[in-house]
């Protein structure tokens, strides 16, 4: 005769018991043959259960203690980025593979870089490199054909820092990405409403971390290895 369905039985699933933290040496002391070799060592049971107990509990904090470095690890990041400005960089690139690069009217010297700019309040990313290219290089004429996977972080020289920022970011996190200059070289005009620049010229990738100020090499290098498909020859 079948069995009826109990029609109390909880149609809830069954709680799954976390394993024990005993290791799996313990079972052998079932075994015919081990129990015989303790009682020929005099090899006290309760004893011996206390020690693989305390085995146990040691090898499952080294494994939650890398774990938890990791998220420790993780929580001061978010806390870091905080320190970070947010913007973005652009990447653009002519026909030949070759990088634009503008050198700043604000700082003395060589200060070559690749053009940036912060993020608005309600806008995208994306959004707001194609805004900085215009404002920076007198020219929408490009195509967005790659974005970075993360945002790439430098960092700026202490004073330098308080000055621009008033000591409020320690840098900048950016996103970046890469456009595809579709115009002619007559359409790029530094003298824009607000200008940045007083001097360009293209470039290859190549050149680009030695012409770059020292606190953005490092960034120029991430951003490089990011899109390096694109100038892979």
């Amino acid at each position: 005769m079948k069995d009826r369905q109990n029609p109390y039985r909880s149609s809830a699933k069954p709680v799954r018991r976390k394993k024990s933290a005993e290791p799996d040496l313990i079972m052998l002391l079932a075994d015919p043959d081990v129990r015989l070799l303790m009682h020929a060592d005099n090899v006290d049971e309760g004893e011996l259960r206390n020690l693989l107990r305390s085995i146990s509990k040691h090898l499952q904090n080294a494994e939650e203690q890398p774990k938890k470095r990791r998220s420790e690890k993780r929580r001061a990041g978010d806390r870091d980025a905080r320190r970070y400005r947010s913007g973005v960089g652009i990447m653009l690139v002519n026909m030949r593979n070759e990088i634009f690069i503008a050198r700043r009217n604000d700082v003395p010297g060589k200060a070559w870089q690749m053009p940036q700019g912060g993020i608005d309040r309600d806008e995208t990313p994306r959004e707001a490199a194609l805004r900085e290219l215009k404002e920076e290089v007198g020219t929408a004429n490009a195509e967005i054909i790659a974005e970075s996977t993360r945002w790439l972080y430098y960092d700026l020289p202490e004073d330098f820092a308080k000055r621009a920022w008033g000591g409020r970011w320690k840098g900048q996190r950016q996103k970046w990405f890469v456009m595809l200059f579709r115009g002619e070289d007559a359409e790029i005009n530094l003298a824009t409403e607000h200008p940045e620049f007083d001097a360009w010229r293209w470039v290859a990738a190549s050149d680009l971390e030695s012409l770059a100020v020292t606190f953005k090499r490092h960034l120029y290098v991430s951003v490089l290895g990011e899109f390096a498909a694109i100038f892979r020859d």
